[in-house]
């Protein structure tokens, strides 16, 4: 750091993204992207928009709000649409969390957000998750604090049913309730509905993971319009072009091709079944997940050691260095031929 950095900031400790090496090809594992292309049609959108990149981008993204709406029975006023999923989830923290109001969050959940907390000074509460990684609902009734879950959650895959997220949003009337649904399209229930019907919901999506959109970065929020409202003012008041025009056009793509979107999702859960069946085959426990990765650990195999020889030969996952996880490795659901790929591999490294 120079000694120009601020000390507000200088014991922050920032986001670390799953990595994105260049030094060789590997089966990609570790950073829950697609493994399918985008939609022929989101490519087709993002280069006719290519020819317009002379002009601004429309700062109300309205024909994109628009289909985003039209999708999810709501009207415009409630859609607010992100730089990625993380941009609509720091507005959130900026917007509905202060010294007096603190984050409330998993133990193991998204990384991001106790960097959120610590890069805007918010006092945060992790609540630990059960032995089995999944959330006591009865932990967040009357929390005192914006809360915030991903659902299914992060690292762990473990969703909460819908019923129990209800039961937590009235329990907590004069507080705002985030469910951040990165991973909702591979099994899990959403809970859009709930941001209907009550104003202190609001539910995150991203078009990263189901959509094969990680590389363009488009995220969105539905809640109430006086939420919506709160999180334009600070958007306005940072930056009001923040979708580019080829991501919103190939944003609309996407969402007019929804048939690939659903196929390319079955196929995910299909792959996903079938790796479960065969880490089980091969001795691991492994989270009950409905996302698009799978959470496993061995109990005779360390599992940094698993994570470095997997590098080692061309197979990269995501190793989680706290405590409480240390020996779990995350992967990510890719195509047949690449689980196939990893499972080969990792019944070389646990039968040694």
């Amino acid at each position: 750091m120079s000694r120009f950095f601020s000390e507000r900031y200088a014991e922050l400790t920032p986001y670390e993204p799953g990595e994105q090496p260049q030094d060789q090809t590997y089966v990609k594992l570790n950073t829950n992207e697609s493994p399918f292309p985008p939609s022929a049609k989101a490519i087709e959108r993002a280069a006719q928009a290519a020819g317009r990149l002379q002009l601004y981008s429309d700062p109300d993204v309205r024909i994109l709000a628009k289909k985003l709406a039209d999708k999810f029975g709501v009207e415009p006023g409630n859609i607010l649409v992100g730089n990625g999923s993380d941009e609509i989830l720091n507005f959130a923290f900026m917007a509905f969390c202060d010294e007096d109001t603190p984050a409330v969050f998993p133990d193991v959940t998204y990384g991001f957000y106790p960097v959120f907390a610590q890069i805007h000074h918010i006092p945060y509460v992790e609540m630990p998750l059960r032995e089995d990684f999944s959330v006591d609902k009865k932990d967040y009734f009357d929390a005192g604090g914006t809360i915030f879950l991903a659902n299914p959650n992060a690292h762990t895959g473990v969703a909460l049913p819908r019923a129990d997220i209800e039961e937590i949003v009235r329990a907590n009337p004069d507080n705002v309730v985030i469910i951040d649904e990165a991973y909702v399209d591979f099994g899990a229930e959403t809970c859009v509905d709930l941001a209907a019907k009550y104003d202190n919901v609001l539910v995150v999506q991203t078009m990263s993971k189901s959509r094969s959109l990680a590389g363009a970065r488009l995220g969105y929020g539905i809640a109430c319009k006086a939420l919506i409202t709160d999180m334009n003012t600070l958007r306005n008041s940072t930056n009001p072009y923040n979708i580019n025009s080829m991501t919103m056009a190939a944003a609309e793509g996407v969402l007019e091709d929804e048939e690939y979107t659903a196929a390319n999702c079955r196929k995910v859960m299909e792959n996903r079944d079938f790796t479960v069946r065969e880490l089980q085959r091969l001795g691991f426990e492994l989270t009950d997940s409905v996302g698009n990765f799978i959470f496993m650990k061995h109990p005779d195999v360390d599992g940094g050691h698993i994570y470095e020889t997997l590098k080692a030969k061309g197979v990269l996952v995501r190793h989680f260095t706290k405590e409480r996880i240390a020996q779990y490795n995350r992967v990510t659901i890719g195509s047949r031929e690449q689980m196939e790929v990893f499972i080969r591999t990792l019944e070389e490294i646990v039968n040694r």
